[in-house]
């Protein structure tokens, strides 16, 4: 079970490949906020219900000074296609080696209809401009999500 981030952690730094297989890196975003989002799988309802809300929400994210990015263990072909499909804004990045979703916490033990199963942990971390952890959110549902966390950011 990898370590969960905390508030004032430093964000780990990460470059993986979006849907169209370009790098997409946290580095990139210095001197913005990011909020970063670790979902299991595209194309499935919850992650998709996730994935429309935060595209709906883009405008309002973005006009607060938030990034969005979400990252799962899908290949970037599977992000091309979720992206098309649901005719999403947000920035899709892959983690198939998973070493991102360890490194933020997002991947380990967790119940799936009341099993004991190893696997992503919807997450959410909030990074500010500096690349610390300002906000981290474990076990998050996928319906409502965003709104809470526009709640919680005060936008």
């Amino acid at each position: 079970m990898s370590e969960r981030l905390k508030p004032g952690d430093p964000a780990p730094a990460f470059t993986l490949p979006d849907a169209d297989g370009n790098e997409v890196s946290l580095a990139d975003h210095k001197g913005r906020k990011v909020i970063v989002y670790f979902y299991p799988a595209a194309l499935t309802p919850g992650c998709t219900k996730q994935a429309c809300d935060f595209t709906d929400n883009l405008d309002l994210l973005a006009g607060a000074g938030y990034d969005v990015i979400g990252v799962s263990p899908d290949k970037p072909e599977k992000l091309a296609k979720f992206r098309e499909q649901e005719n999403l804004k947000v920035t899709l990045v892959g983690d198939p080696s998973k070493e991102t979703l360890e490194a933020y916490g997002a991947f380990g033990e967790k119940k799936l209809y009341g099993k004991v199963v190893t696997g992503v942990i919807r997450s959410t971390v909030v990074v500010d401009e500096d690349g610390k952890v300002e906000h981290a959110f474990y076990n998050v549902k996928a319906t409502g999500h965003v709104a809470k966390i526009i709640r919680d950011l005060g936008i």
